[in-house]
């Protein structure tokens, strides 16, 4: 077992040999002119601990994935790695791994939501396969950047919404592509979690854990005292504006997906909260989004209407008596339809409705696939990923639109997505892109 030192690496260097500084291009192009992939794939994980171990252990359960290397700014997360992983090099510092592991054909970005983009944009620079989690991206910035970069260098992406490639979800999408309940008018779609905080924050610094890199961790955002009790690290980051992206960015990305999927939408025209706005640290709970998108063939008239919850929030009983008997689930989806209407719980089968018109029971499913498995055999040159950046990215743009409308209740944003700006509200738009921290720049973010 290797252990690197976050001293050991100059940043200096590694961010010129990303294209930050005065660094040609030949290093940088060498791993993305690949003729072809090797049969053999060296994996890196940038995370050791929750979804990254479920990452990572998913990716080289194929038998064509090794495991070289894993970085985590938090040593005391890594046990797991080195028990069943003892030949994998562990790092502190993700940028340490990319400069050293030069040989690497895909890697994992399954950190906190802030550190999503530096690192893939990163490894996609140096030819890397990308697997990563959602939200794809902190800011909507990013995603447009990430999206376009992995278009242009032909790499192999897929996002972490492994529903997209279950049957529930594939099912779903088929049911409403098919016109099952005629076209769509609206869409409702929510969730019961609650990643946000309305108290007050700590006023007081902790003493940083060992084996925890709190510089690391913090990364591109400006750097703050440690605050213990799960504040920040390990438990509590995706309530924080600068770390998380509150529930609708954790939980949009899976439960939207289907909606996105289904109707085929595009970027939205307009986006508006009437739920409340985040204080100046964290996220509010509560939420109720409504978008206005373009029209699609799987939908009625020019425009749709898909509206989120979450917190406490649902639909209401002139939406949810569509479910006659049936319980509204902690979250899901319901669409409604000229001839009918369907409900996607989070996760289960779709149940198309009134459920006396349908039997559901005998309607064929679509089989499921392995997300992860799908992202190997992409790479190996076997079939594609169903939730690469050019899907993914829009998906998360549109979600993250979501988040930072709260920033502005009651007030209807419109939204020019080729130009990345908000048309009607010049405020809003210093939230589409974020400053990175002195010393932390990444090439294209």
């Amino acid at each position: 077992m290797q252990m690197r030192s976050a001293s050991s690496l100059s940043r200096r260097r590694f961010l010129q040999q990303l294209g930050v500084g005065a660094v040609a291009a030949p290093f940088i192009t060498s791993g993305w002119m690949r003729s072809a992939p090797n049969s053999r794939l060296l994996h890196a994980s940038f995370g050791a601990s929750g979804m990254a171990w479920a990452d990572l252990t998913s990716i080289t359960r194929h038998p064509a994935v090794t495991l070289a290397a894993v970085a985590d700014v938090d040593l005391t997360r890594t046990g797991q790695v080195r028990e069943q992983f003892p030949d994998a090099r562990i790092y502190q510092d993700w940028r340490e791994l990319l400069d050293r592991e030069q040989d690497l054909d895909t890697v994992n970005v399954s950190t906190p939501d802030h550190m999503h983009a530096p690192i893939a944009m990163s490894a996609l620079q140096l030819g890397k396969h990308v697997y990563c989690e959602k939200p794809l991206t902190h800011n909507i910035y990013e995603s447009r950047q990430l999206t376009e970069v992995a278009r242009r260098r032909g790499l192999v992406t897929q996002m972490g919404i492994q529903i997209h490639s279950a049957s529930e979800y594939l099912t779903a999408v088929q049911r409403i592509q098919q016109l099952r309940i005629g076209k769509i008018t609206e869409v409702h779609t929510w969730s019961g979690k609650k990643w946000g905080d309305p108290g007050a924050m700590p006023q007081r610094t902790d003493p940083v854990p060992e084996g925890l890199d709190w510089d690391q961790w913090v990364g591109v955002a400006a750097m703050r005292p440690f605050i213990g009790d799960g504040w920040y690290h390990p438990g509590n980051w995706r309530k924080r504006l600068d770390f998380g992206t509150g529930t609708f960015g954790d939980m949009g990305c899976h439960i939207y997906d289907p909606v996105f999927a289904a109707l085929a939408l595009t970027a939205p025209i307009s986006v508006r909260s009437d739920g409340p706005a985040p204080n100046d640290h964290s996220w509010a709970i509560d939420a109720r989004i409504e978008y206005v998108f373009p029209g699609t063939p799987f939908t009625e008239g020019r425009t749709v209407k898909v509206t989120w919850y979450d917190g406490d929030q649902r639909p209401g009983p002139d939406i949810t008596r569509v479910l006659g008997e049936l319980r509204v689930p902690d979250q899901g989806s319901i669409f409604l339809g000229t001839q009918g209407a369907m409900l996607l719980p989070h996760i289960g089968r779709p149940v198309l409705l009134p459920e006396a018109d349908h039997d559901n029971d005998r309607l064929p499913r679509v089989p499921g696939d392995d997300h992860w498995r799908q992202f190997v055999e992409a790479v190996l040159g076997n079939g594609t990923t169903l939730t690469k950046f050019d899907y993914s990215g829009p998906l998360t743009e549109a979600v993250l639109l979501g988040s930072l409308a709260t920033r502005f209740p009651q007030t209807t944003l419109q939204w020019d997505a080729a130009k990345l700006r908000f048309t009607n509200l010049r405020e809003a738009n210093q939230y589409v892109r974020s400053t990175y921290r002195k010393g932390w720049a990444v090439k294209g973010l």
